[in-house]
């Protein structure tokens, strides 16, 4: 099972249906609304790894909605699916966001190669609790929003998320420090766990480890 979760916002009721379908087929998780508030409500109450929106949709439309979302540092990576093929409409959804864009009509199996890529990409991060950590680009998000470290939280960070369950000798995440010392390290380490709330735990003589979710 992928279970990779996917909010679909579509108003046509028996497109939706379909393309709900041919998702979970292919072993998505998908939840469907057919209007931009409920799309909205969705994706506040639950976490995605992708959002696929139709643009001409009730209440909110999905620009509109997209760039809410964006707003509020939600950076779930998104397509847009819509009929309106004005290349104003289509700058206008990348420019508050969307990944990508397909336009109606579409074959059923170009969805399913493009949510595939996207969510290939999106693999590459790794999670823990309701962190997600992206090694690539140094990235870290808590509940889908984007959180500015400081340099030396920064490297501890990518040193703890790339060797989770591993006991870490302190002179490794030392070289993270300016001014190393056991006592700086203490304070940067918790630090850290203040921003995160990852459960960095001390092993006595030897130096740290980030616990296994």
């Amino acid at each position: 099972m992928m279970d990779k979760k996917i909010l679909l916002l579509e108003d046509d009721y028996e497109l939706a249906q379909t393309l709900k379908e041919l998702l979970e087929a292919a072993d998505y998780r998908v939840d469907m609304v057919h209007t931009g508030n409920d799309a909205i409500d969705a994706s506040y109450d639950g976490s995605y790894d992708l959002y696929i929106f139709d643009i001409n949709v009730p209440d909110l439309s999905g620009i509109e909605l997209l760039e809410s979302l964006r707003t509020a540092d939600d950076v779930t990576p998104t397509i847009f699916i819509s009929a309106m093929v004005d290349l104003n409409t289509i700058a206008k959804g990348f420019e508050v966001g969307a990944d990508d864009y397909i336009k109606k009509p579409f074959f059923p199996e170009e969805l399913l190669i493009r949510v595939k890529a996207k969510l290939s990409q999106v693999s590459k991060d790794i999670a823990y609790k309701n962190l997600r950590y992206n090694p690539e680009k140094k990235e870290l998000f808590i509940d889908k929003k984007v959180v500015a470290l400081g340099e030396v939280q920064q490297c501890l960070c990518d040193i703890f998320f790339t060797n989770i369950g591993n006991v870490l000798d302190k002179t490794i995440l030392m070289d993270c420090l300016v001014h190393p010392s056991d006592a700086a390290l203490r304070v940067a380490i918790n630090k850290l766990k203040q921003i995160t709330n990852l459960p960095i735990r001390n092993v006595r003589g030897v130096g740290y480890i980030l616990e296994k979710s």
